[in-house]
């Protein structure tokens, strides 16, 4: 055999032998087909073999996509328009599954799931009020639409991992009508907490007024205790002074009785000036008459 010969048939070995060969990336499931025919999709990431012209392999994405999907006009439960802005986050699971579903084409898995996914939000949002719709329970209701969406595209090898909700749009009469039922609802609120709260102070008023009348009652009867004790303690003391100087003790009740008697300018007493209320008023040294 001559060398160029044997040059060709190393050449043609070689190329046979690079076209067996192929790659599959960790992000990636493999398909190997032999004459149209599925044979083999549980390829491991790394170099693989296959027949040269014989088989062929196609590669499709193992990670999470998005769907993002075109807003859609929906019914809620009151027959009012809401226009849904969605997306979807989705994987393929079972890859022989989904080429055959799908033909291997994307863009029909892709157009088959937006079907799927909008009819489970749709059927979603015509089982809810408007309020419920755009109020917290979105959350419940996008975990539903998921499980549901999920269970329908188990046929095309697709899991969907998540939906949600990006907006939720209202027509402008819808959002105006909105609006004021939100701002009444809320007014409704704060009138409620001003009632609650003005019945919170009235209690705190009354139950403070009753506590002053309770000290000031207490004080009171203190106070009486301690003016009798001292009124006691004052007869005591004049009935003491009584006994030792009984001279002194009239001297010191009639000063008493003139400072109250002669206590303003505008006091006019008439007396008999022979009354006993002017015994001390009489000749000097304070002799009675």
């Amino acid at each position: 055999m001559s060398r160029p010969v044997l040059m060709i048939i190393v050449i043609v070995l070689a190329g046979l032998g690079l076209a067996g060969l192929f790659t599959v990336n960790e992000t990636e499931y493999a398909i190997r087909f032999q004459l149209g025919r599925i044979v083999r999709v549980d390829y491991a990431p790394g170099l693989n073999l296959k027949w040269p012209f014989v088989n062929n392999v196609r590669k499709f994405d193992k990670r999470i996509l998005t769907l993002d999907t075109l807003p859609e006009l929906m019914l809620t439960s009151e027959q009012k328009y809401v226009n849904v802005d969605s997306f979807v986050k989705w994987r393929i699971v079972d890859v022989a599954r989904f080429y055959t579903s799908t033909q291997g084409n994307e863009a029909i898995a892709l157009n088959r799931l937006d079907g799927i996914v909008s009819d489970r939000i749709r059927n979603q949002i015509a089982a809810r009020t408007l309020v419920e719709v755009v109020s917290e329970q979105r959350v419940t209701t996008m975990r539903a639409v998921a499980e549901a969406a999920n269970a329908a595209a188990e046929e095309f090898g697709i899991e969907v991992v998540d939906v949600r909700i990006k907006s939720i749009e209202l027509p402008d009469d819808v959002r105006e009508s909105v609006f004021r039922r939100m701002a009444a609802d809320r007014q409704k609120a704060a009138n409620l907490y001003r009632f609650e709260g003005r019945e919170a102070a009235e209690r705190i008023r009354s139950d403070a007024d009753r506590q002053v009348q309770v000290l000031l009652a207490e004080a009171e009867r203190e106070g009486q205790i301690v003016r009798g004790e001292g009124d006691a303690v004052a007869t005591k003391t004049y009935a003491q002074a009584y006994g030792q100087d009984e001279e002194f003790y009239q001297l010191y009740r009639s000063l008493q009785a003139y400072r109250t008697a002669f206590g303003s300018n505008r006091d006019t007493l008439v007396l008999d000036p022979g009354s006993e209320f002017f015994d001390y008023f009489g000749e000097a040294g304070g002799n009675k008459k």
